[in-house]
């Protein structure tokens, strides 16, 4: 089972750098939505539109970000399916955890 992977210090230092390019691209993607809806906003109804897009998005970002050794392997699967996340980053970690992410993800396209 995933959630009983053992994670060698090389492999923490893979998925550490992983996570945080796809925090960065995540929130990359926000900043720009937030840009074009706040250069959009012509009235304070849309302005609070805006507000609640980024509260949303921040809640969202939230439960999808657990760093989590145990959840890993699905945040990972996520993170590439929602193209947060090049699999080639992932490129050292054992063959056995690359194989369980690949299985979360042909699971999570049916």
């Amino acid at each position: 089972m995933y959630r009983d992977l053992q994670w060698s210090p090389a492999e923490k230092k893979i998925a550490r750098k992983a996570y945080d390019s796809a925090v960065e691209c995540a929130l990359a993607k926000v900043m720009v939505e937030f840009k074009s809806r706040a250069v959009a906003a012509a009235t304070p109804s849309e302005m609070w539109e805006v507000g609640e897009y980024l509260h949303q998005r921040r809640r969202e970002l939230d439960e999808m970000f657990d760093y989590r050794y145990s959840q890993l392997p699905l945040v990972f699967a996520r993170l590439i399916r929602e193209q947060h996340l090049d699999e080639a980053l992932l490129a050292g970690l054992s063959d056995e955890k690359r194989q369980v992410i690949r299985s979360i993800l042909s699971l999570a396209e049916r």
